[in-house]
């Protein structure tokens, strides 16, 4: 009996290239697929191992290798039906897949800084990040005149810390924080805060933490408590020191632990030299 490739077991050779060739088209569709076929396997062996029970127990004329034979094949293509149905065991390992391969879809956080600040495709500078630069410019303008550190590079900082925009702290109930730069509120804030789910790096590792940030009125009160914390905190004297290019001013913030992932002055440093280059070409 020849049967669609969605109800045969990839046993055979055809029947796995074209397992193969739909994971490199549709990686979620080839997910389901997989899932059923470990449950059609399951199924059989276990309905194999009910027949071996009853025979065990029972014997008759009837019983023969053709008629055993004729059992098996019954048993598999029933093995085959029973599966992906739903709420079964392949909807379960599907899912257990996505979450492994990173194709599960989860509730938004604000987004590691390493991922959230990564330059467009190929390099090419997106309407969205022009009009992030745009919008942060003049406040950063501010901030640079008390900092001394360009505004560019805390424009970039910032777009760093939110994805251009895409993964701001934002309240429970979806308002906004304002918050471009993922400030912490500690003990001493007595202003209003957001508390949300974060990525921390904790020994090397990156975990999911619950964290408390400092909320604001506006985006230039961000660029403003910003200014005011690298100005006035001695751990952040080096930063301003050397912020005289794109590098020395992301490690500097790394070396005074301003983030906990351990390549962000790397992929702080790319993302100031993408917005660098974004400054120039719209001048």
């Amino acid at each position: 009996m020849n049967l669609p490739s969605t109800s045969r077991l990839a046993t055979d050779t055809h029947s796995i290239d074209s397992l193969r060739a739909r994971a490199a088209t549709d990686p979620k569709a080839a997910i389901k697929e997989v899932a059923k076929q470990f449950e059609a396997l399951f199924m059989q062996e276990l309905m194999k191992s009910m027949r071996q029970a009853q025979e065990a127990m029972s014997s008759g004329m009837l019983d023969n290798s053709g008629s055993k034979m004729g059992t098996e094949m019954l048993d598999t293509q029933f093995a085959t039906k029973m599966t992906g149905l739903p709420g079964g065991l392949s909807e379960a390992i599907a899912k257990q897949l996505e979450r492994q391969m990173g194709g599960a879809s989860a509730p938004p956080v604000i987004a590691p800084a390493a991922a959230a600040g990564a330059p467009a495709p190929g390099g090419k500078v997106s309407q969205r990040q022009a009009d992030f630069l745009q919008s942060h410019h003049r406040h950063a303008q501010a901030a640079e005149a008390q900092t001394g550190i360009p505004a560019t590079f805390m424009v970039a900082q910032a777009a760093h810390e939110t994805g251009w925009g895409r993964h701001e702290i934002r309240h429970a109930d979806g308002a906004p924080s304002f918050n471009l730069f993922g400030i912490k509120a500690g003990a001493n804030w007595k202003g209003k805060v957001a508390e949300v789910t974060t990525t921390e790096f904790i020994d090397g590792a990156p975990r999911k933490v619950t964290a408390k940030f400092r909320a604001y009125d506006s985006y230039a009160d961000s660029f403003s408590d910003y200014a005011a914390l690298m100005k006035n905190s001695p751990r952040y004297a080096g930063v301003m020191a050397d912020a005289r290019s794109a590098q020395g001013f992301a490690q500097g913030l790394q070396r005074a632990g301003y983030a906990t992932d351990p390549a962000y002055a790397d992929k702080l440093t790319r993302v100031i030299n993408t917005t660098l280059r974004l400054q120039r070409s719209m001048a």
